[in-house]
């Protein structure tokens, strides 16, 4: 069953960072009912054995260890003294803190941050037990670092902006709190938090990692699922102010073509207009446009994308991504690729697709209620000409229609070069999240429009009435946006129509 609600939900129990699996779900709750995070003791436990491992096996290793005795990417032939190691790590945040653009959004710092303390909590990274409770302090008190959306490749983890998570760490770098922006150094004397002395290889296992991608996948995956659901409810109420027909929802018809996604599209569908007077009365015409017939399968289909990058970033969001590996218990320290962003990559390119999809569709939609058809007045108002209505709703839809199609275009395609050659293949990932962010919301605002629109249609059919859900779901709606009886000034309503869509809880 969905339930459609606007509230907000509080609930104060800490989690416990552990190996116990974190789903996407998880995350969404903990976020939304802000909790506050600590380490489990089988965690304190893991950081505090592989970083004690990892200083005796600086202490008697012979063999050069990469990022711990060494210098990084094509410098890892390059060995460090003993005494330069701490100064190697603070160096090395320092000046892979080379990030530019936007400032990235702080409810995806604040997944940056959990998810980077989850990673590192395994115990396979060396850090400091102290490193990381100061990740978690950042966490709970709502200090989040300053970190920009542009500089990562996407391999050798997201080096750019996980330095510019760390730099509050030692006692540089910006961060915001409380809505505002400070110096680092500010918040950390007000907390009186003590800059880290960062330990051999803790500066590449806090840069090296995949929490930069992985953060914006979560946030993007939360949403995505949130408007997939919508995108139903707004298409069914579509449909009935369309006069469409229920038949194309027919369970028979899926069922010998059972993708999943287009199977629950149609169970949803029925569900959502039981009890309609529109969709049951008798219907002049045979078909509907595909925009409404093919609702199930263009929808349902995206629904299947999602549950597939899910899949992935459930996996990557509790993994150890960082390079070199520490295996305490094996007595080896691995150098290898953990780092590389290719599988979040490709399906943030994916996820880029299926949701521009979802859009495209809705549009569509919006363009068929315009037209006139079905007994709809033109462009959905009384006096068409001297009012032109809803005329350039649909051209603003259209235009960020076409917007989200150049974002499609795939990052994970391209690889570039990179640190003399030692880094020759990178993901790309961190520009396929960036990318992808704009697209879902995107369709946040095309799936409004149609809400706009269809709403406005809807009235039209009156007196019959929708199902008992949508009828309450339109109810709440008009306490946002109001009938359009004449020309308005149509911004602020589309406004009020996404900011009625973000409310929307779907469970």
């Amino acid at each position: 069953m969905v339930v459609v609600t606007i509230i907000i939900s509080y609930n104060m129990r800490k989690h416990q960072i552990s190996t116990q699996f974190l789903s996407i779900e998880k995350v969404a709750k903990i976020v939304a009912h802000r909790q506050k995070i600590e380490l489990s003791q089988e965690a304190i436990d893991a950081v505090q054995k592989c970083r004690a491992y990892l200083d005796q096996k600086t202490d008697t290793e012979k063999e050069p260890i990469y990022g711990v005795t060494t210098g990084f990417g094509s410098l890892c032939n390059r060995s460090i003294s003993k005494e330069d190691l701490s100064t190697l790590q603070r160096n090395l945040v320092v000046s892979h803190a080379c990030g530019v653009g936007a400032e990235v959004p702080q409810e995806i710092v604040q997944l940056m941050l959990l998810m980077k303390i989850q990673s590192l909590s395994y115990g396979h990274s060396g850090v400091q037990l102290a490193t990381v409770q100061r990740l978690v302090d950042f966490y709970n008190k709502g200090v989040y670092p300053v970190v920009y959306q542009q500089g990562s490749l996407g391999a050798s983890g997201d080096l750019a902006p996980l330095a510019h998570l760390s730099l509050p760490l030692i006692n540089m770098g910006e961060v915001c709190y409380r809505g505002k922006k400070y110096p680092a150094s500010v918040i950390n004397e007000k907390f009186g938090w003590e800059p880290i002395t960062l330990q051999s290889k803790e500066g590449l296992a806090l840069l090296n990692g995949t929490q930069f991608m992985s953060s914006y996948a979560v946030w993007l995956l939360i949403k995505s699922r949130k408007l997939s659901w919508l995108a139903d409810i707004i298409g069914a109420i579509s449909l009935e102010a369309f006069d469409g027909r229920i038949e194309p929802f027919n369970l028979n018809v899926h069922l010998v073509r059972p993708h999943a996604g287009q199977l629950l599209t149609a169970a949803h569908f029925q569900e959502l207009l039981q009890g309609s007077e529109i969709i049951s009365r008798h219907k002049e015409h045979v078909q509907d446009p595909y925009s409404f017939r093919c609702i199930p399968q263009v929808h349902g289909a995206t629904k299947d994308s999602i549950q597939h990058v899910l899949d992935v970033v459930e996996t990557e969001i509790n993994s150890v991504t960082d390079n070199p590996t520490v295996f305490p218990d094996e007595d080896i320290v691995v150098s290898a690729g953990n780092f590389h962003g290719q599988p979040l990559a490709l399906v943030l390119d994916f996820l880029s697709i299926a949701m521009a999809e979802l859009g495209n569709i809705s549009e569509r939609r919006i363009y068929q209620l315009i037209s006139g058809k079905r007994e709809l007045p033109s462009f959905l108002v009384k006096n068409p000409g001297l009012n032109s209505g809803f005329m350039i709703p649909q051209y603003a839809a259209a235009s960020i229609v076409n917007q989200n199609k150049a974002f499609t275009m795939p990052c994970s395609t391209d690889s570039i070069e990179s640190s003399q050659g030692q880094e020759d293949h990178v993901s790309m990932g961190a520009n396929a999240a960036t990318k992808c962010y704009l697209v879902v919301n995107n369709v946040e605002k095309i799936l409004s429009i149609e809400l706009f629109n269809a709403a406005q249609a809807l009235e039209f059919r009156r007196p019959l009435k929708s199902s008992p859900f949508i009828e309450e779901f339109v109810k709440a709606y008009r306490t946002f946006v109001p009938f359009v009886e004449n020309d308005t000034y149509m911004h602020e309503l589309i406004q009020k129509s996404i900011d009625f869509v973000q409310g929307v809880r779907v469970e």
